[in-house]
């Protein structure tokens, strides 16, 4: 299966360097470039792609305000998208988490984590650059009494602890290989943790990890 991809960003070079990048792939399709927030919009609407790699600053709307438009809370046929920006600061990450991103990349992550974070946003999983995942989830998520949302229905310890492998930023294989579980059994236990926490992907539920003191 081809991965449809729409880049947004206002520079010109880091679009074509990323369209360069993801067609060099045989999996993966560029179906647009955009250099604006608002053709983001409605490029994004119009083509539906599989993943928007979407900038922060950029005219228009920002990259923030967009991934609140194609994936934020309340939309009901989202788009996954995935922050690629220059600035690592952490109340980007925080708001763009919030707003429904499936990933927060660093521009100079380099072209190997630009391709796995687009595979991880296709597959209902989620990569954020290595350098500010704790950082960015201990820094905001701290443990608030009455604010962190209570499970639907309380989740196992098998649970917990794939939650807790979530929120160390484990893919499901690794998952699995640490805690001696078939791929398919992390995926069973993934979708029944969702379904308890009302969570959207796998980064809503590291948040929900390290909000509710789970991680301290």
């Amino acid at each position: 299966m081809t991965i449809r991809v729409l880049i947004a960003d206002d520079q010109d070079m880091v679009r074509i360097g990323f369209r360069m990048i993801l067609e060099n792939e045989d999996d993966m399709e560029v179906v647009a470039d955009v250099r604006d927030g608002i053709s983001a919009v409605s490029k994004a609407k119009e083509l539906r792609p599989d993943v928007c790699l979407m900038d922060i600053r950029m005219p228009g709307l920002d990259g923030l305000e967009v991934t609140r438009q194609l994936c934020g809370p309340g939309v009901t046929d989202p788009i996954k998208v995935v922050v690629v920006t220059t600035f690592d600061l952490d109340e980007y990450v925080h708001t763009a988490l919030a707003n429904g991103a499936s990933g927060f990349l660093l521009k100079d992550a380099g072209p190997a984590l630009l391709v796995e974070a687009v595979r991880a946003a296709e597959r209902g999983d989620a990569l954020i650059s290595p350098q500010i995942t704790v950082r960015m989830l201990e820094h905001f998520n701290k443990p608030q009494q009455n604010v962190v949302e209570q499970p639907r229905e309380s989740l196992t310890e098998r649970e917990l602890d794939v939650v807790r492998a979530v929120a160390r930023g484990l893919t499901n294989t690794e998952i699995g290989a640490e805690l001696f579980l078939s791929l398919s059994t992390v995926k069973t236990h993934l979708a029944s943790v969702q379904s308890k926490l009302g969570a959207r992907n796998r980064v809503e539920i590291a948040s929900w990890a390290w909000r509710s003191g789970l991680m301290s």
